[in-house]
């Protein structure tokens, strides 16, 4: 039988005044969110090097933002709801801006992992709000499917502005100046906002349960931990319990969800397949990407010696492909199917991961270039589409929970893929065996390699450079082939769980 989900408006829906202009500031929202995590991968090395941070700190400096907001986002995405999704995504937006001065001024590492978590609590409030905005903005299904594929495109063309415009401000300024310019897109998207954005909320609410509240952040923050410390120090007691303690709480969430009466997070969702497939899909995708994407601008600046804006203008053609497919993949949804179009767009990914374990110090550009196009291109496409999807399955009033399952997804698949990924790079880098005298730091990163060949004699610091280069590469050439694994098996996964499944609006 056909899944097809119909719009609760007839064909003929009202179009709102100013839905476009609107959209332009939900989109700011996305590109803040974007630009941030992005320009985190080029100031790595800088923080590295000012900061010192073990090997451990150094990922929980990339992957804590997105522990705090994998847990807290069914909970801002309930709570928008509920007060208003205007009103939290603006509130959001200013704490967001707050709290990129304190990053940017951070001045050790613990100082640093704190800054991140709590960008990450607002960050939360930011992406549930936005697409639950789009869904009760856009009624006509598609100018909606239009709407979502600008705001996947403006996340995507976040990964290319975030690099360049970084690799810019490392080149002229401190690290700590690539968070500030969050600052002036944030006061915009306030500014205007305020004046321009609809206010939209769920009419019978019912209240924000702090208990569930409380599950979902344990659960997801205990399990996620214990995911990463057993990839990194293997399955020992601590970790063991911690990951028992993950699962117990998530279990008590959901079972409390099917036994309010009106729930943070309604699990019945999931038991439609075209909306579990759509946030699998999401899920595995970015874990398969994620951990390549925290490397790959070390690799370019610190393996192949390119400067930061170069190394940002280097990851662009990722950002290019994003935007195209996302435009057009709706239409291309209508024309195909949706199975059709995420499984081949997750495909393509996997197969550019698999072509990216042959990179080597001395790979040409345009291997690696023709590898992202693909990878943002499948990206692009599949990405855009299962948002519809997501988007398309729940009465508007449930938006925001809908809406935050699907960026749950994508935080706890980016939290996990640098977990098991970067672990993978970590754990294989680490083997390396330099000349005689190399500093016990030099293991923990390469970032820290770099800096103790600092103070070696030319010939030792080229032996150590080059030992620990050589290792950093077979560590990326494993992370690759395990990403391209995953997204071979989520292509699959899609292509069974999305059969039938069609857009709205579709002929």
């Amino acid at each position: 039988m056909t899944s097809t989900v119909r719009p609760a408006q007839a064909t003929g829906a009202v179009k709102r005044p100013g839905r476009w202009l609107a959209l332009s500031v939900l989109v700011l929202a996305v590109l803040l969110v974007a630009v941030d995590a992005t320009v985190l991968g080029l100031a790595t090395p800088y923080i590295s090097e000012d900061l010192n941070p073990t090997g451990t700190q150094l990922l929980w400096i990339g992957d804590v933002y997105s522990f705090v907001i994998a847990g807290l986002l069914v909970s801002m995405g309930s709570l928008g709801d509920r007060i208003g999704r205007k009103r939290i995504l603006l509130g959001g937006a200013t704490a967001f801006g707050a709290l990129s001065v304190l990053n940017a001024y951070a001045t050790t590492p613990e100082l640093m992992i704190l800054a991140r978590a709590l960008l990450g609590v607002a960050g939360a409030t930011l992406m549930p709000a936005t697409l639950a905005l789009i869904r009760n903005i856009f009624h006509d299904p598609r100018e909606r499917s239009l709407a979502v594929g600008i705001w996947g495109a403006t996340a995507s063309a976040g990964t290319a502005v975030g690099p360049i415009v970084g690799g810019f401000l490392l080149e002229h300024f401190w690290w700590g100046s690539v968070f500030l310019i969050n600052l002036p897109v944030m006061a915009v998207l306030v500014l205007v906002g305020i004046r321009t954005l609809p206010e939209s909320r769920n009419p019978n609410p019912g209240p924000w349960d702090l208990s569930s509240v409380l599950l979902s952040l344990v659960g997801m923050i205990a399990l996620v931990y214990a995911v990463k410390e057993a990839a990194t120090h293997g399955l020992t007691r601590t970790t063991l319990g911690t990951g028992l303690l993950g699962a117990a709480a998530l279990y008590g969430f959901v079972h409390r969800q099917l036994t309010m009466p009106v729930p943070l997070l309604d699990m019945r969702l999931f038991r439609r397949r075209g909306f579990s497939g759509a946030v699998l899909a999401d899920l595995l995708t970015v874990l398969g990407m994620s951990g390549l994407v925290f490397f790959l601008s070390q690799y370019l600046q610190l393996v192949q010696g390119r400067r930061p804006f170069e190394a940002g203008l280097a990851e662009l053609p990722a950002a290019v492909g994003a935007v195209t497919a996302g435009l057009v993949a709706g239409q291309a949804a209508r024309r195909f199917s949706v199975r059709a179009v995420v499984s081949g767009g997750l495909a393509a990914v996997g197969v550019a991961l698999a072509a990216l374990t042959t990179l080597g110090e001395s790979t040409g550009y345009p291997a690696l270039g023709a590898a992202l196009l693909v990878v943002g291109v499948g990206a692009g496409f599949s990405f855009t589409v299962t948002a519809d999807v997501i988007l398309s399955s729940v009465p508007r009033d449930q938006a925001g929970a809908a809406s935050a399952v699907s960026e749950t997804a994508y935080e706890l698949g980016a939290a996990l893929g640098i977990a098991l990924l970067g672990s993978i790079v970590t754990g294989v880098y680490r083997g390396f065996t330099g000349p005689s005298g190399t500093p016990a730091g030099a293991h923990e990163s390469l970032g820290a390699a770099v800096q103790a060949a600092a103070h070696l004699s030319p010939s030792r610091a080229e032996a150590l450079l080059g030992a620990a280069r050589e290792s950093f590469v077979h560590g990326l050439h494993l992370a690759s082939g395990a990403g391209a694994a995953v997204l071979l098996t989520a292509s699959a996964a899609a292509w069974f769980l999305l059969k039938d499944q069609r857009l709205e609006g579709a002929g």
